[in-house]
């Protein structure tokens, strides 16, 4: 019988599923797992479904003899060593498109919270400090009409502009490659070099994926283009944003606002960035609506047997690994 780990609680109950030919065995606690429990329960595992807080790095994979498939209950696999997973011939597997548009509604939200100071109106008003309406109360930057600076235009970045449209917005974006002459036209997006997005836009939403080049993509120089009015939100990745930065932009003004959802040493927060009036901080629920996450864990269950049934996944990351296979 197979083994498979999964290193936290899943909702649903799709799991089941494994269960007529696999062994299942759910990491007890609500935490993230240390790497010393990683190695300690790796090397029996045939298959393992992961967080992104797992960090999978060589020594790890490297413990795993008999894994045939990681599956990462995410969109992103940054915390995966995929060279090493590769060169031992197993499978990575993710959970793309599922998550689009719950991510892309949680941008919005946090977009309009941080522009119209949401989280500092519902402290004021729970803490009995609200005397009635004022002419200058929580004043905060409007959205309708403004400019939209999407960086990253993938699939959850291309939702984020489509909902903009209801808001009559300008829409600028920022890409590796330039999007299909359609797509631009039925999105009203305006391909741009990043330095002009970030002069122009009133409101700049990063989707894009972390790798070397795009660590610290938004910095110190970054938020001295930007508008004094501007609002950042992420719903990436934590370290495309230079957090010692944001804080420091944040207390003197460079910037109205951010709206964060992912952190650059999560889940700790760079010193000062708590005690902000200025920022709407969300832990990581970007993807957390009850069908996004059911739907994510029969993703990773219906790939998981493909693997264990000598398969091709559906949402195999390292293709190279089932071309050298033969599959």
């Amino acid at each position: 019988m197979y083994r498979v780990f999964v290193t936290r609680r899943l909702p649903g109950q799709a799991l089941e599923r494994l269960k007529d030919i696999c062994q299942v065995t759910v990491f007890p606690e609500d935490r993230n797992m240390t790497k010393q429990e990683l190695l300690a329960v790796i090397p029996e595992q045939d298959a393992i479904i992961t967080m992104l807080a797992n960090p999978l790095d060589a020594e790890v994979i490297g413990a795993g003899q008999r894994l045939k498939v990681i599956a990462n209950y995410a969109v992103g696999f940054n915390n995966i060593d995929l060279a090493a997973a590769t060169a031992q011939g197993i499978a990575v597997v993710n959970t793309p498109d599922v998550l689009t548009d719950a991510t892309a509604d949680f941008a919005w939200a946090l977009l309009l919270a941080a522009a119209r100071r949401l989280v500092e109106g519902d402290a004021l008003v729970r803490a009995g400090r609200f005397q009635g309406w004022a002419p200058e109360l929580l004043l905060g930057v409007e959205v309708h009409g403004k400019t939209l600076g999407i960086i990253g235009a993938g699939r959850i970045g291309q939702a984020v502009a489509r909902r903009a449209l209801g808001f009559g917005m300008r829409l600028m974006y920022y890409n590796r490659t330039r999007l299909p002459e359609k797509v631009e036209r039925d999105l009203n997006l305006e391909y741009a070099d990043l330095k002009t997005l970030l002069q122009e836009a009133d409101f700049i939403s990063l989707h894009c994926p972390l790798t070397p080049q795009t660590r610290h993509l938004i910095g110190t120089e970054e938020f001295k283009l930007m508008k004094p009015t501007a609002v950042l939100i992420n719903t990436a990745r934590g370290p495309v944003v230079d957090e010692a930065a944001l804080v420091q932009a944040l207390q003197t003004g460079q910037i109205f606002a951010a709206g964060l959802d992912v952190f650059e040493d999560e889940p700790a927060l760079h010193p000062g960035l708590g005690g902000l009036s200025n920022v709407v901080l969300a832990p990581h629920i970007g993807s957390a609506g009850m069908e996004t996450r059911l739907r994510m864990v029969d993703l990773v269950v219906d790939d998981v047997l493909a693997v264990l049934g000598g398969r091709r996944p559906r949402n195999l990351v390292n293709p190279e690994v089932w071309q050298r296979e033969g599959s």
